[in-house]
This record gives C-alpha cells, structure tokens and sequence, in this order.
C-alpha cells in the first residue's frame, strides 16, 4: 500500500487548523460557592457568571454549590487533597490560616503583582483585606458585619418609636420587654432573636465586640474565650431567654430567624446585612437596620467570604481565574452584587456608582453596614478554624440550653482550642 503523501503548503493549512481549534477551547474552571444565607443568591451568581462567559468566551466555569462555608472549606481542602481541587472558590475569610497552612492557596497579591496591583488590591475597604506575611490571599467578595433588624410597625404598636431602635444591652432588655406579646397559648412575637446554631460564634463576637471584648490575637495561633468580659457577654446572651423571657428560650436557628422576623414571630433580630435584600423583598412591614447595641462600646465583626485560587490550578488556569476576580469585584459588579443580595458592596469605588445611589436612595438601610466597618473588627481566625469554630460553637449551645454555665462552656471551649493550636504556638 502506497504512503499518503501531504504537501508542505497542505501540512501547514492543517496544523493552522489544528491550532485555531485548540485557540477555541475556552480555560475552564470549577468555582465551590457556598449556599448559607437567605435569597436567591445562586439566580446572581449564575447571572454574573454569564455574563462574565460572554464577555471572556476564553473562559468557561462551572459553579458548584457546596453548602455553608464551614462545609465549603472542607470539601475544598479534601478536594485539594485528593488531587481534584477547584480552581477558585468563595471561601470565608477566616479560613485564610489553615489554607495557608494546608498550602491550598495562592496569595492573591501574588497574583496581582507591581504597582498597578497593589493599587488594586488597596481600593478595597481596609476592614476587609487580612493581610498576613505581608501578603492578602482573599478578595474580599460576599462580605458583612452583624447588624440589628427592627420591626417599626411592632414598635408602635408598643408605644416606642419606631424610628429609635434600642442603642444599648439595658435598652435591648427594656424595648424587648414591651415587644414580647404572650398569650393563654403562647408567645405571639418574641422581643428578640439573636441565633446561637449552628454557627453562633459569630453573632457572639458581635456582642462580645460591644463590650470590649476579641476572641483572637490575629497571628492564628491563639483565643481568648474565657476572659470576664466574654463570659458576661454570653451571660447576658442567654438571660435574654431564660432570666428575662424577651426571647425564645434555648438554640436559635440561624436559618429560620430571619423568616420569624419577616413572618412577625420577632420584633427584633441580629443577624448579617446580607439578609437585608430578603427582607427588603418579603417584609410587610416597614423596618430598620442598625449597629449593634453596645455595652461599653460599638463593635461587630466583619463576615462572609473571599474569593481564592487554589495552587493546584494550571497558570493558565490561575491567570483566568485572577480575570474573573477582578471583573466580578469590580466597582459596577460590585454594587450589582450588593443590590442583589444585600451584602456590604467591597469598596468605596461600588458606592459611587451611578446604580448604588440610586439603591440606597431607596434603601438607606444599606449604609448601616458600611458606616458599622469603621468600628468593625477582624472575624474569629485561627489555625484549625472549622475545630475552633466548632468548639465556641457548642460552648454556646451548652450555654443557652443551660446544660453548662456561660464560664464553664467557655472556659471548655478555651482548652480545647489551646489543644488543637498548640503546635502553632
């Protein structure tokens, strides 16, 4: 049988060929995204992804919803383990440590080198960049601090004014007093609810934060649970249902506060401003937002999550990766996101868009949060985070349901942590 033969001018078509294919397989990523607020969060991500495609048809990803960022983190490091990681995700900020410390992820910063790079990364609000080593390794992305939620149209039926929500713990108690409406059969609305399951450590360090009080020493490798002031925080915490009555009595469920408030089971609730577009939606009443009422001072922690690039992606893959960071925190995007969800728009630059004026214009409750970071401090972080977490976690459900004082579950929880971060100390 003869050899086929091809001429130089026919090779040279083929391999152009061959090459424009390969040109047209766009990079693709996987993104894990967490699912833990109320809303039709996943709508806007899918949204933003699309549109993003449209404009990068280099660059196809593929979002995968994995739970809440405790869960996230953790198939995202088994994931990582087992050699099949994602190449981006939206992680929470405290996890920054043990990223590091898995050796998961690369530094943004990294990524974003020179001049022009550092500027970028320092057009974020400075509350929400932890740098460490000298280098940040999240974008900050779906981001939030802890604020108060208000019933108005339950505050006058009360006789308070709905216009005033309470600025101290004493005016909590007081105001919660006259909310609580209790019947032959029950309670009909609570004064308040603060949630306390499953992640309460974060509503926690809210309150511990407006009576002076830190959970961390922000190297990652040490906790201060069982101080007086903390112990008096969660004291305080679990009076409101079992010594006052202004609240229901044991665990409250994260997830189901904020549909007892839309629903009028509560008049007043803690939670994050990125349940402030839920309630904006679904409340029939009007209602307020405000800075957490303080005890010695005004605090709250930051919250949510950041956008990472895991080590194991390709270059190639890391650099679509880096694209899609930056066009999705981009000013415009940016306030497109916070409109939609109600989380803190990430830098000064989405606030002067043409479409987060006109937003907050008719929703002024959406300036709380931002005017909350100047007194904001850094969430809980450590080595070990999702066993650290757990371990305050579960000080505070003993707590609450009273199977252990507020000292000894915090006093528990602190030699727990002083175990597992021993080794970075």
């Amino acid at each position: 049988m003869s050899a086929i033969r091809f001429s130089p001018l026919a090779c040279v078509v083929m391999l152009c060929a061959s090459a424009s294919v390969f040109a047209a397989e766009p990079v693709k990523l996987q993104m894990y995204y967490p699912i833990a607020v109320g809303g039709k969060v996943s709508h806007t991500v899918e949204a933003l992804v699309a549109d993003f495609e449209k404009q990068h048809p280099e660059i196809s990803i593929q979002p995968v919803y994995t739970g809440d960022y405790a869960t996230t983190v953790t198939k995202a490091l088994t994931a990582f383990r087992g050699g099949n990681a994602p190449q981006l995700a939206v992680m929470g900020d405290i996890e920054a440590w043990s990223l590091m410390d898995a050796g998961a992820i690369v530094a943004a910063s990294d990524l974003a080198p020179g001049e022009e790079g550092k500027q970028w990364i320092d057009s974020f609000y400075p509350a929400f960049l932890r740098r460490i080593e000298g280098k940040v390794w999240g974008v900050p992305f779906q981001r939030s601090t802890v604020v108060m939620y208000w019933n108005k149209q339950a505050f006058e039926k009360a006789g308070l004014d709905p216009n005033t929500p309470p600025a101290t713990w004493q005016q909590v108690v007081a105001f919660s007093k006259k909310l609580t409406l209790k019947q032959a059969s029950g309670v009909s609305q609570w004064g308040i609810e603060i949630p306390s399951t499953p992640n309460g450590y974060w509503n926690f360090q809210g309150l511990a934060a407006t009576n002076g009080g830190r959970l961390d020493n922000g190297k990652g490798n040490a906790v201060y649970f069982n101080t007086p002031g903390n112990v008096e925080t969660l004291q305080w915490l679990t009076d409101l249902g079992q010594k006052e009555e202004v609240s229901p009595k044991g665990a409250i469920a994260w997830g189901t506060t904020p549909q007892d408030f839309i629903s009028g089971k509560t008049a007043m609730m803690v939670t994050t401003t990125g349940n402030l577009t839920n309630v904006h939606d679904n409340a029939t009443f009007p209602f307020g937002v405000a800075m957490l009422p303080e005890k010695t001072q005004r605090g709250s922690p930051t919250g949510g999550g950041n956008l990472y690039v895991f080590k194991s992606a390709s270059p190639a893959q890391q650099q679509a990766a880096m694209r899609f960071i930056r066009w999705v925190t981009a000013p415009e995007q940016a306030a497109r996101w916070s409109i939609a969800t109600g989380y803190v728009a990430t830098s000064p630059a989405a606030w002067d868009t043409a479409a987060m004026k006109a937003y907050v214009q008719q929703v002024p409750q959406a300036l709380v949060a931002r005017e909350q970071l100047k007194y904001a401090q850094p969430e809980l972080s450590t080595y070990n985070s999702v066993q650290i977490q757990d371990a305050l976690n579960h000080a505070i459900e003993a707590a609450v349901t009273q199977s252990k004082t507020p000292a000894q579950a915090l006093a528990d929880a602190q030699k727990q942590a002083d175990r597992l971060l021993k080794n970075y100390q």
